[in-house]
């Protein structure tokens, strides 16, 4: 049996690890539908004289040298962290931790 769109935004949501309500995935769905059918229009484009491209314009990076210069002291970094502790910055665990969830629902 085919997939959904809903099966598909589903699938994508976990893989994005969010953690969607069923009404989430309902006022989704419709929005999440039209973005695929955009890219099936996209897919039935002949591009076959078409040349690869890396980028939609010619301009060139601006670098700069990578010189060495004085940083800010550590005394004023955690003057002005939320968390300092103990010297150093304290940060939220990020590396096995549970998927956060948007609980402010904005879009």
């Amino acid at each position: 049996m085919p997939e959904t769109p809903l099966d598909i935004l589903r699938r994508t949501a976990q893989l994005a690890r969010l953690e969607l309500t069923d009404e989430e995935l309902a006022r989704l769905a419709p929005q999440f539908q039209a973005i695929l059918e955009h890219f099936e229009v996209l897919s039935s484009l002949d591009l076959g004289g078409v040349e690869a491209t890396l980028a939609a314009t010619e301009l060139e990076d601006v670098k700069r040298a990578d010189d060495p210069a004085a940083g800010i002291e550590r005394s004023a970094l955690l003057r002005g962290a939320p968390d300092p502790r103990d010297g150093y910055l304290a940060v939220p665990k990020t590396i096995g931790a549970a998927p956060r969830t948007n609980a402010g629902g904005g879009s």
